[in-house]
C-alpha cells in the first residue's frame, strides 16, 4: 500500500497540539485542528450575545489556539500567512471530517481512558488505511490501541514530537506489535524528508528514549547539587557549553520547560520502575514546595531563577530565598576552556578531583551507565540513544559518544574503582578487545553492536563535508575556504574562516572555483556546515584599515567582492547558494546573484549593515531591488517607486527574515528558489538544483540595463527618512546613512525611469560605503558590534 499525506488532523489544541498543527502548516499540509465543545459561555461571548450553539463558541478552543499562534514566542509559524492551512473545528460537529484525513494525530490530556474513548470515536469515522498516532510522552502505545479494529491497530503508532515542534529536531516514532512495517517506514521518511525531523525509533517504554535519559540526568544533577552543597548558579555555570550541552544548562532548562511539566514526566517513570531507579525519580522535597508555590519557571515569572531589574538571582534550595547568582571557577574549568577538542576538554574536567571535576564525574558517569543499562529496553541500538539526546535535548554528543570522548577503558576503570555496576554487555565488549563504541572506516562511521561494528545507516540525502574531506575530495583550498567535489560533477565552495566571515581569501577562492567549475564541472554549490551560513564581511579587518586611514585597501576589497558577485551572477555554469541559520550582510549578498537559492527552512536573511553604520557594499542594494523587479508578474504595471521604497525600507530598517518563508515575503528569495525542511539534506538538495539547472540547458542571464527612480524618487525616499528623524525614531547619523542608501537605490542624479548599467550602480554603492567607513560615528558602531555583539545607536 502506498501512503500520501495531503491532509492531516490534530486532535487537541493546547500548546503542543497547536504547535504540531503549525508545523504541518509550515510544510504546506492542510490541517484540521479539533478540540472539545465548551460547556458554558465565557464573559466575552455572553457580552457579544452568543449562545452555546454559535459556531465561534463551539470552536472556541481551536480558534483561540490559532489566535495564540500569532502571539507565541518563539513563533510556531514560519510565516503568519501559513495559518490559512489550518482549519479550526470541534469534536462533535467536525468528527466526520476525519474521514478525509490521511494522518490523524492525538494530542489530548495524558489519561489512558480519555485517549481510548477518543480512539473509539476516531475508529468509527476514519477511512481504512489512514495513519493514526499519539503524541503521548508517557502512556503505553499498545494499551491505547486496545479494543480497536484490526485496520486501526496496523496503522497506529506513537509519534512523540518535542516542544516547540518547529524548532526541536527530535521525533520519536514508537510502533506497537501490530503496526505494519510500511507504516513505520513511511512515517520515518515523512518525518525526515517533509517535516525536517531527526527520527528515532523507540520502544514502548515509560518516557521512551530522550525524556527517560534526560530526566534521569537532570534529577541526578539536582541530587548531587544537594549532596555536595553546590548552588543552582554554580551548577548551571558548568553544565552548559563547557560539557557540550545547551547554554540553558540544567536549571535554566527546567525554568524554560516548566517545573510542573518536568515533574509530570519524572512521575511517569517513578510510577513504573523499582529499586535504585525509583529513588532517582523521586522528586526532591524543595522542588515539590516550588510547585506548590507556583514557582514553575519562565511561565510563572520565577523558578530556579528570578529576574529583578537587570539582575538575575538564583534560588537557594535550603532556604527557598533568592540570592546573588554564583559561578563555579576551578583549575579544571580554566584548563578545559584553554584546551582544544571535545575529548581533551572532557578529560581535563572529568579526571580532575577539584570541585567542578568531581561534580561533573558524579553526574555524567551515572548517565553513561544508565544509558548502557537501558540500551536493549528502550532502543534498537546505541545510535538511536545518542541521536535522541542530541536532537531532543540539544547535546553536542550523545552518552556513548561522550563515553568514547573521555576514553572507553579509562572511564570503565574509574567506574570500577568506585564500585559502580558496569552492565555485562560493556564488560564483554571490553574483554573481546573492543575499545570504542564508534569508529571511522573509509570515511564511514561505524558503531558497536553485539560483538561487531556495523555502519551507521543514514538518510541518503545527508552529506558530510568532513567525510568528503577525509576521502581526499578537496579540489583546492586556502585559509578561508575549500572547494570540495560533491560527486556527479558538482563542486561545493565551503567557507572555513572564523565565523565564515568574508575576506579576500574567500573571494580569491570563489574566483578560482568559478574557473575550475566552468572547465570541469556542471555547476557549483556555495554551502557549508558551520553554525551559521555567513554573518557578513570581516568587520574587524574593515575597521582596522579604516582606523589606519587605509581606504585604498578597503576600496580594493569591496571592488573585488562586487566583481566576484557579478561573476557568480553571469557564470556560464549554474551557481546555487545553500544558506541556513544566520545569513546576514555579505552572507545575503552572496545568495542574491546566484542562479538559484536552496535555503534551509530556518534561514535568517537580512542586509543588516546599517546596524554597523554602513550600507551593503557587495551589490546587495542593486540585487535586492532587481529581485523585486524581476519577481513581478507580467500583467502587473511596473511601479518603480514602490519597488525602490520597499528595497529602501528593508535595508534601512535592517529587516531580518524569521524563516525562509518569511525571506520570500521580504523578497530575499523568490518563488523559483527552493526551501529545504531538513537542514541535514540541504547540500544534497542544492546539488540536485545544480543538476536540474544543468540538465535543463542552463544559460546565464543576459545583461540588461536597470530602470531607476532617479532624482524625484530620491526625494520621495528622503521624505520618509526625514519624518522618522523628526519623530525621534532615528538619530542624525541614521539619517546620514539613510541619505546615502536612498541615493544608491534611486540610481543617483538621473531622470525618473532612466535605465542604467549595473556597474554604474555598483560604483555609487562603493562610493557611499567608503564615505560611511570614514565617518567616526560609523567606526564607533563597528567597534561596539565587535566588542559587545550588539548595535550601537549614536
Amino acid at each position: 500500500m502506498s501512503f500520501k499525506i495531503k491532509k492531516a488532523a490534530v486532535i487537541g489544541s493546547g500548546v503542543m497540539g497547536s504547535g504540531i498543527a503549525a508545523h504541518l502548516a509550515n510544510v504546506g499540509i492542510e490541517t484540521l485542528l479539533l478540540d472539545i465543545v465548551p460547556s458554558e459561555l465565557n464573559a466575552e461571548e455572553t457580552k457579544s450575545g452568543l449562545t452555546l450553539e454559535s459556531p465561534q463558541v463551539r470552536n472556541r478552543m481551536s480558534l483561540t489556539a490559532l489566535k495564540n499562534l500569532a502571539k507565541q514566542k518563539p513563533a510556531p509559524l514560519m510565516a503568519k500567512s501559513r495559518v490559512a492551512f489550518i482549519q479550526a473545528g470541534n469534536l462533535e460537529d467536525d468528527l466526520e471530517k476525519l474521514s478525509d484525513c490521511d494522518w490523524i494525530i492525538e494530542v489530548v490530556v495524558e489519561r489512558l481512558d480519555v485517549k481510548q474513548q477518543l480512539f473509539e470515536k476516531v475508529d468509527a469515522v476514519r477511512k481504512p488505511g489512514t495513519i493514526i498516532s499519539s503524541n503521548t510522552s508517557g502512556i503505553s502505545i499498545e494499551a491505547m490501541a486496545s479494543g480497536r479494529s484490526d485496520d486501526f491497530k496496523t496503522h497506529f503508532l506513537g509519534t512523540h514530537f518535542f516542544n516547540p515542534p518547529r524548532y526541536l529536531k527530535l521525533l520519536e516514532v514508537i510502533p506497537t506489535e501490530d503496526t505494519k512495517e510500511e507504516v513505520v517506514q513511511y512515517i520515518k521518511d515523512f518525518g525526515e524528508n517533509i517535516l525536517g525531523k531527526g527520527v528515532v525509533l523507540a520502544k514502548d517504554t515509560p518516557n521512551f528514549i530522550a525524556n527517560r535519559i534526560g530526566t534521569y540526568g537532570l534529577l541526578v544533577t539536582v541530587q548531587e547539587m544537594l549532596k555536595g552543597g553546590y548552588s543552582v548558579g554554580e551548577v548551571d555555570s558548568i553544565t552548559g557549553p563547557l560539557i557540550g550541552r545547551p547554554k540553558s544548562a540544567t536549571f535554566r532548562t527546567l525554568d524554560v520547560v516548566g517545573l510542573d511539566t518536568f515533574i509530570h514526566v519524572a512521575n511517569n517513570v517513578y510510577d513504573k520502575v523499582d529499586g535504585k531507579e525509583k529513588e532517582v525519580f523521586n522528586i526532591p522535597a524543595f522542588m515539590k514546595i516550588m510547585q506548590q508555590n507556583g514557582w514553575l519557571g519562565s511561565k510563572s515569572g520565577q523558578g530556579f531563577f528570578l529576574k529583578k531589574g537587570k539582575e538575575i538571582l538564583e534560588l537557594n534550595p535550603d532556604t527557598l530565598q533568592y540570592e546573588e547568582r554564583k559561578k563555579l571557577r576551578t583549575a579544571s574549568v580554566e584548563l578545559s576552556k584553554q584546551t582544544k577538542g571535545f575529548s581533551n576538554k572532557m578529560k581535563a574536567l572529568l579526571y580532575s578531583d577539584d570541585r567542578a571535576g568531581s561534580f561533573l564525574w558524579k553526574i555524567i558517569s551515572p548517565v553513561l551507565l544508565y544509558s548502557a543499562q537501558l540500551k536493549d529496553e528502550i532502543a534498537d541500538d546505541i545510535v538511536a540513544i545518542d541521536q535522541a539526546m542530541k536532537w531532543g535535548f540539544g547535546w553536542d554528543y550523545g552518552p556513548f559518544e561522550t563515553w568514547d570522548a573521555i576514553g572507553f577503558t579509562s572511564a570503565i576503570e574509574k567506574m570500577e574503582t568506585e564500585g559502580l555496576e558496569i552492565p555485562d554487555w560493556i564488560k564483554e565488549m571490553k574483554e573481546s578487545g573492543f575499545s570504542a563504541f564508534y569508529k571511522e572506516l573509509d570515511g564511514q562511521k561505524i558503531y558497536y553492536d553485539r560483538n561487531e561494528y556495523k555502519p551507521v545507516v543514514e538518510n541518503k540525502k545527508i552529506v558530510h563535508l568532513s567525510a568528503l574531506k577525509a576521502q581526499d575530495k578537496v579540489i583546492k583550498k586556502n585559509s578561508g575556504a575549500s572547494l570540495i567535489d560533491l560527486g556527479d560533477d558538482v563542486a561545493c565552495l565551503q567557507f572555513t574562516s572564523p565565523n565564515n566571515a568574508i575576506g579576500l581569501d574567500i573571494i580569491q577562492l570563489l574566483n578560482e572555483s568559478l574557473e575550475e567549475v566552468n572547465r570541469n564541472y556542471r555547476g557549483l554549490v556555495i554551502g557549508n556546515q558551520g553554525k551559521n551560513f555567513c554573518v557578513g564581511a570581516n568587520l574587524a579587518m574593515i575597521l582596522m584599515e579604516a582606523q589606519d586611514d587605509n581606504f585604498f585597501e578597503i576600496e580594493f576589497v569591496i571592488r573585488q567582492f562586487q566583481q566576484a558577485m557579478m561573476k557568480v551572477k553571469y557564470n556560464e555554469k549554474p551557481v546555487v547558494a545553500a544558506p541556513f541559520a544566520m545569513t546576514l550582510g555579505g552572507g545575503t549578498e552572496i545568495c542574491l546573484p546566484t542562479a538559484k537559492v536552496q535555503a534551509s527552512a530556518e534561514t535568517y536573511m537580512g542586509l543588516v549593515e546599517v546596524g554597523v553604520g554602513l550600507i551593503p557594499g557587495g551589490g546587495g542594494n542593486k540585487e535586492l531591488y532587481l529581485k523585486q523587479l524581476k519577481g513581478l508578474p507580467n500583467d502587473v504595471t511596473l511601479d518603480l517607486q514602490q519597488i525602490a521604497n520597499k528595497t529602501f525600507e528593508t535595508i534601512a530598517t535592517a529587516k531580518v527574515s524569521s524563516s525562509a518563508l518569511h525571506a520570500r515575503e521580504l523578497n530575499f528569495l523568490n518563488h523559483q528558489d527552493g526551501i529545504t525542511s531538513n537542514q541535514d539534506h540541504l547540500l544534497h538538495e542544492a546539488k540536485q538544483s545544480v543538476l536540474s539547472l544543468s540538465q535543463a540547458g542552463y544559460k546565464p542571464p543576459i545583461r540588461e540595463k536597470v530602470p531607476v527612480v532617479g532624482e524625484t524618487g530620491y526625494a520621495t525616499l528622503l521624505l520618509g527618512a526625514q519624518s522618522m528623524k523628526y519623530s525621534g525614531f532615528i538619530s542624525d547619523h541614521d539619517y546620514e546613512i539613510a541619505k546615502k542608501l536612498a541615493f544608491v537605490i534611486a540610481g543617483g542624479r538621473v531622470p525618473y525611469g532612466t535605465k542604467v548599467d549595473e556597474d554604474y550602480l555598483l560604483d555609487l554603492e562603493r562610493e557611499a560605503f567608503l564615505s560611511l567607513v570614514g565617518e567616526m560615528k560609523s567606526q564607533q558602531r563597528m567597534q561596539h558590534m565587535l566588542v559587545k555583539g550588539k548595535p550601537l545607536r549614536n
